[in-house]
């Protein structure tokens, strides 16, 4: 498989809505990030999407290496 591109060092919070679905960037070339605009095309990623399930702020990973896909676990702190 291949890896994603680290596209940030740092998560970006978010306000997420409750209900609402989202789509997380899971190749790192979004310009959307972290969310997916569509760049992965013609490659092996797939966005992760997601529906919130409680409206807050989110820390989302940018990093792509987190064990807990679309948010940071702190994982770009080993990078």
């Amino acid at each position: 498989m291949d890896k994603p591109k680290v596209a940030g060092t740092a998560p970006i919070p978010v306000d997420l809505e409750a209900g609402k679905t989202y789509a997380w960037c899971t190749c790192g070339e979004s310009a959307n990030q972290p969310f997916c605009d569509g760049a992965h095309k013609g490659g092996s990623f797939t966005p992760l999407k997601f529906v919130a399930e409680e409206t807050k702020t989110a820390y989302m990973c940018t990093c792509k290496a987190t064990k807990n896909p679309g948010f940071c676990d702190g994982s770009h702190k080993n990078l």
